[in-house]
Parts: C-alpha cells; structure tokens; sequence
C-alpha cells in the first residue's frame, strides 16, 4: 500500500480510530491491531512475501532469547551467525542473485569463455532491505549486551513489521523503537497535530518535487543524445531534488504517521543539501542508514583508531557497502567509491568532525564562505547523483561527457513536447524554492513544518493552506511509488 494512493487515504483513519477508540484500554491489543494492520498493509502489495518477515521475526525472537539465556560466549555466536546467515541469506538471494551470476559470467567471458549461467525471474521484496537491517541491530544489541531480549512476541512481531516504516525506514534500533511497544500510549494532542504537520510537508515534497519532476527527468536521461548540455545540468540538478522530495517525503510521512500512533521515530534527514562539506552531508542523509553501518561495521573495523591505512580502507569499506546496500549494480558502487573519494580530503585535514552544528547557526543568512561551501558540496552531491541513476557506469560517463562538452547556455530545445509541460517544468523550480525557503528557515528543527511561524497564526494557516492547494492540484491520478522501495 501506498502513502498517497486513496486506499491508505481509508486505510490511516480507520486504523486511528480503531487504535484510540475501540483498543485503547489494553496495550496488548494496540500492539496486535499494530501487528495485524502492518501486515495487512504490506501485503496489500504482494501477500506472498509476508512470509519473509515473518520468518525474520520468528527466528529473531527465538535467537535473541536463546542468546540472553546462552552461558557460553561461543554458543551465543552460534545463534548471532545464525540470525544473520539467514536474515542476509534472504537479502542476498532475492537482492543480489542475478548480479552476482551476471557479474561472475561476464568474469569469464573476459577470458575467452562463453559461460552459460541462468539467472531467476526474481521480484525483489518491498522493503526487504530496512526491516532486514531492522531485525540484525536486534539481535547484535542483545549480543553485545546493550538490549534485552523481547519475551513478548506480539510486541516484538509489530516492531519488526510496524507498518509506517516497514518498506522504506527509517531504520529503527530495537533500542529505541521496542521499548515502546511495552509502554502504555496515551493521545498526546500536540504530538498528534506535529505529526499531522510532518505528513502534510512529507506529502508536499513527494508530489510537488518528487512527482513532478520525475517525468523531466526521466526524459533527460533517457535522451542524453537529444538533450543539450544546460538541459543535462538541470536534469542532474532535478533528480537531486527528486530524490531528496522522494525518500526524505517518506520518512517524514512515516514520522509523522508514528506520531498519531504515539510512536517517536529517529529523524532521518536533517536538511542535507545545507552541508558545508562531504562528511556533514552524510550526517544528515539517511540518518538510520549512516549511523547503522558506523554502529555495526565501522566502528567493528576499527573505525578511527588504527593506523592511517586501517582507517582508510574503514573509511571506503563503509561508503562502499552503502552503495551495495542501495542495489545490485555497479553504478552504485561507483556511487560510494566516489563519496569515499569526497570524503578523503576531510579525512586528511582532520576535519571531518568540524561542522557540527546548523549553518548560519545564530544568524538569518550564511556567510560568503558558507555559501561557497554549501554550493561546492551540493555541485558534488549532484556529480555523484549521476552514477545513482544512471542505468550503467557507461551511460554515466556518457551523460557526463555530454553535459561537459555542448553549449551549457541552451538548456530548453528538446525538453518539453508542449506548454503544458514547460508550464509544469517552471513550478516545479518554483515548488523547489518553497522548498529551499521553508527548509533553510526551519534548519534548526525535526521537519519544515515543526513550529512554523507559531506567533503569526495567519501565515501558518496561510502556508498550510497553500501546501494543501498545491497537493490537491498537482497529485497524480495513479500513485506514483517512492524510489527507495526498489531497494
């Protein structure tokens, strides 16, 4: 099921009703309508793999006790490997089956060999990367000692499947989420509204930016040949938008859904175009995904301790696994490679940890140097945005090499097939500068919308009722999937 398809559009109050109304009195109940419900919106979209996550939850719900009650370390790691084996076995198969055959084969060709390898009409399951993620952080947290292990399965099921966040994150610790599926939940009116508020703002960067600026992308890349060099730089320049609306959109739907239910989720994205450099932008982008691999693969590693060359190949192995983490090909793992190589520079002039803080922290307007900064970073984001499009490495140096080698002046002749489109084009930059303006303004909160101008009711009205408008007129008539669920 869709966040913006008219099912969850039923689906969402009813829920509400049912959890506030009719389930209130016994946590129990909450956590089983929870349960039931997450799988029901799931399997809205293929029942068939419900029974993945529900093969994850069993095992992990057996291996975590098992690893609590074990007296012996080496039994405790028997049943760690285990629920990993398995959870990454899934992931592996279903994810990376056919790359692995394909990239193996065409190894072989290299030398002369016509290998006959056959590859699977595989469908990969939604979502199957987050709760994947979701489900080992349990397990390693009980066997590092930091978690206990649930004894509760009906709250522990719904925390793997908890349906806000179930196929596109954020990627909640067990640490962090599980502990309130044990807590009774009371209605808390302002969260309620706050949440209601991340919705509308998740929503608006979903169809205003995300949408609307898919098909001009999906054009331009699609026409390297016809597309003039300029036309090539806005469509780089759109698909980070796109993006950006697209999956930072979710989290703040899923967020905000949470918020109704009397769930805190972690903030998943804190304005990352904002970054004055590599290192801030990557604390800012997909938060829960960042901070798992420094949790359960960079700082296991070594992290920043070590020689200078341990750190190093730390420091590509994290970037690397991320762009394998986001699909099977290699254009995204040239898509770490190239962030690692970002990073480096930061690494070596020890300032990786020197933006800490919001840009222009006590001040309306950044600096000279921080709009250098910010404007050199977001060029590069955009570079390396390329490869994560892209179809093949080779399509991305093609795209490059045009966009580099025409008229960087003409950017409007054979992009737009009518006024329609061109008419859409311009409020789509228009909607992307809303977007800059509430975002740069709201830089120091959780989301866009978190006490927006609270002392002039007027103008928060005002803007919440320009949102809305601009959802309801540029909303397409099918749903339009979030790009992450393809991985």
């Amino acid at each position: 099921m869709l966040f913006n398809s008219f099912e969850f559009l039923l689906f969402l109050p009813a829920v509400f009703v049912l959890y506030w109304f009719v389930f209130q009195r016994s946590l129990r109940n909450q956590n089983l309508l929870v349960l039931l419900v997450s799988y029901l919106f799931y399997g809205w979209w293929d029942w068939r793999f419900l029974s993945l996550i529900v093969i994850s939850s069993v095992l992990d719900f057996w291996a975590g006790r098992e690893i609590e009650r074990s007296d012996s370390s080496s039994r405790k790691k028997n049943f760690l490997i285990l629920s990993m084996v398995v959870n990454l076995g899934f992931l592996g198969f279903f994810k990376y089956y056919n790359f692995f055959i394909e990239s193996f084969a065409d190894l072989i060709a290299q030398f002369g060999m016509s290998p006959n390898f056959s590859t699977l009409k595989i469908v990969l399951p939604v979502g199957i990367s987050f709760y994947t993620f979701q489900t080992m952080s349990y397990t390693i947290d009980i066997y590092r000692g930091k978690l206990k292990a649930s004894q509760d399965p009906i709250a522990f099921f719904a925390f793997v499947s908890f349906f806000p966040q179930l196929v596109a994150g954020p990627i909640e610790r067990a640490t962090n989420l599980l502990p309130q599926f044990y807590e009774k939940r009371t209605f808390n009116q302002q969260n309620a509204i706050d949440g209601m508020r991340q919705i509308l703002w998740g929503f608006f960067k979903k169809i205003a930016i995300a949408d609307m600026a898919s098909p001009f992308v999906s054009h331009i890349f699609n026409n390297v040949d016809t597309i003039p060099s300029g036309g090539l730089v806005i469509g780089a320049i759109l698909f980070a938008f796109q993006i950006y609306g697209d999956f930072s959109g979710y989290s703040d739907i899923a967020i905000g859904t949470s918020r109704l239910f009397g769930f805190n989720l972690m903030q998943n994205f804190a304005f990352p175009y904002f970054s004055r450099d590599i290192a801030e932008f990557w604390r800012r982008w997909h938060i829960s995904l960042s901070t798992w691999f420094r949790d359960y693969l960079y700082i296991p590693l070594g992290g920043s301790r070590g020689s200078q060359g341990i750190q190093l190949r730390n420091i590509f192995a994290i970037f690397l696994v991320s762009g394998f983490w986001h699909g099977a090909n290699w254009t995204f793992v040239f898509w770490g490679a190239l962030n690692a190589l970002y990073f480096l520079p930061s690494f070596f002039m020890k300032k990786n940890r020197k933006n800490l803080d919001v840009v222009a922290q006590n001040r309306w307007y950044p600096t000279i140097k921080e709009l250098f900064q910010m404007g050199i970073t977001f060029g590069l984001t955009v570079f390396a945005w390329i490869f994560f499009r892209a179809e093949s490495i080779q399509d991305a140096f093609h795209y490059i090499y045009s966009m580099l080698t025409g008229n960087l002046t003409n950017f409007t002749s054979n992009m737009f097939e009518n006024v329609r489109e061109y008419n859409n084009f311009k409020y789509t930059f228009l909607f992307i500068f809303i977007l800059l303006g509430v975002e740069w303004i709201q830089r120091r909160k959780q989301h866009g919308l978190e006490d927006i101008f609270d002392k002039i009711p007027i103008v928060r009205r005002g803007l919440y009722f320009v949102l809305a408008i601009i959802i309801i007129l540029f909303i397409s008539n099918e749903a339009t999937s979030f790009i992450y669920f393809q991985f």
